[in-house]
């Protein structure tokens, strides 16, 4: 839904050269922002690894209860980074994905962390 903020932050990081791999099992098979729709994300990760490619970060767009499966299937599919997005807090869910090594961030948005961190051009730098 273009109004959600999932299809806002991931339409943002597309367009700052991100690719974005939607999951949500209710729209599989269908495309969202151009990308295929997984069931899951350890279906996700396997059509990625077909090309050599692996998940870097899942930012989470879920209830904070229901967070401790996507950070399991986060360690299985070796993703680097956990992100949980505002309002987004499970601490179990974190300590069990820094304990396999994943960075995490709860309750912050991606989005405003990359403007924040966007190099902006001096007066005459273009």
């Amino acid at each position: 839904k273009p109004d959600r903020d999932s299809h806002i932050v991931g339409k943002y990081l597309q367009e700052h050269g991100y690719r974005v791999i939607p999951v949500n099992p209710s729209y599989a098979g269908q495309q969202i922002l151009g990308e295929t729709v997984y069931a899951s994300l350890r279906d996700a990760a396997d059509a990625l690894a077909s090309s050599g490619r692996q998940i870097d970060i899942v930012d989470c767009f879920r209830k904070s209860e229901d967070i401790p499966p996507v950070a399991r299937d986060a360690i299985a599919v070796r993703a680097s980074v956990l992100w949980m997005q505002l309002g987004v807090q499970n601490q179990a869910a974190a300590d069990m994905a820094q304990a396999a090594g994943l960075d995490v961030l709860m309750d912050r948005c991606i989005k405003i962390e990359h403007k924040a961190l966007a190099v902006v051009p001096g007066p005459g730098v273009a």
